[in-house]
């Protein structure tokens, strides 16, 4: 009886010790980002303005802007969502709810794990040599857009996959029998029901693509703009017009680190402020994803 006294003490003292651990190393992490958001907030805040958001990049510090960045990051998202969530849910979905399990779909499965960690350079490099130079795209915003696609897709379906198999199998059965088809139990059931999942994976896919420069930089985004895309709408019919899809672009991860890379203190400043905004342009995406999915989430009827 005392061996087992002196085992299970030891045991809750292992797992003090362990939580001791834990919560220093949060701390740590959450101590470290304040820092440095509070350094990123204390150097640009007072940068950030009416005249600081729409005015186009300078060779003066002073009068710079990040209005063809961020209308650019905007522009760019735009693409990457459009072409990465419905491909990523469509793919997760089959693999999850219709293919079979044969070493093809295995080799699919680990393929796609494997994409999940590559770096993003070589997506970079990648579209480099298939979109611009064998599609002919250009160093354009649809070039951009389906480069970071390819970035993020991979998670997407992995996300998708995940929440699917977090549904009961006993609601797959029960839709069966009252008679309900495949694509009926997938529409109906599975994708409302795993609508939180899926859009975690999303936000957080969307999260890597915001910040990312090195793929964009290798397909040839420039770092000094000095115009904006053309509108998406026109005057005349049919009032629609696709022509910013074949324009040049910048983001803003681009613009910061071309004014980190010059001397003058004031382009630091500027640096420091254009953070601010990629900060405040991510938690609003953040945001928007997570009303999208708390509204789907209020309508499904259990």
């Amino acid at each position: 009886m005392g061996d087992v006294q002196k085992i299970i003490s030891r045991r809750k003292r292992q797992d003090f010790l362990f939580n001791i651990l834990g919560i220093i190393c949060t701390l740590i992490g959450i101590v470290t980002l304040c820092a440095l958001l509070g350094d990123l907030i204390i150097d640009g805040i007072t940068r950030v303005d009416w005249d600081f958001m729409t005015s186009f990049p300078s060779r003066f510090a002073e009068r710079a802007g990040i209005l063809s960045s961020w209308v650019g990051t905007l522009l760019i998202m735009l693409v990457t969502a459009s072409t990465a969530v419905p491909l990523g849910v469509a793919a997760g979905v089959y693999l999850e709810e219709y293919a079979r399990r044969n070493w093809i779909t295995n080799i699919i499965e680990i393929n796609i794990a494997n994409l999940a960690g590559v770096p993003s350079i070589i997506y970079g490099l990648m579209a480099l040599g298939l979109l611009v130079y064998q599609f002919h795209l250009g160093q354009s915003i649809l070039a951009g857009g389906l480069t970071l696609a390819f970035l993020i897709l991979p998670i997407v379906i992995v996300a998708t996959r995940e929440a699917l198999r977090t549904i009961p199998q006993s609601i797959r059965e029960a839709a069966y029998a009252l008679g309900s088809t495949k694509w009926q139990v997938v529409r109906h059931h599975l994708l409302p029901y795993s609508t939180g999942g899926i859009m975690t994976g999303i936000i957080i896919a969307l999260s890597r693509a915001v910040g990312e420069t090195a793929p964009l930089i290798t397909i040839g985004a420039l770092t000094f703009i000095a115009f904006l895309p053309p509108l998406p709408v026109q005057s005349e019919a049919p009032f629609v017009s696709l022509e910013w899809l074949n324009s040049p672009f910048s983001v803003l991860p681009i613009q910061m680190f071309n004014w980190v890379s010059r001397p003058e203190r004031e382009f630091l400043t500027n640096a420091a402020g254009a953070g601010i905004v990629l900060i405040v342009v991510t938690l609003s995406m953040n945001a928007l994803a997570i009303l999208l999915r708390y509204r789907m989430r209020k309508n499904i009827k259990w």
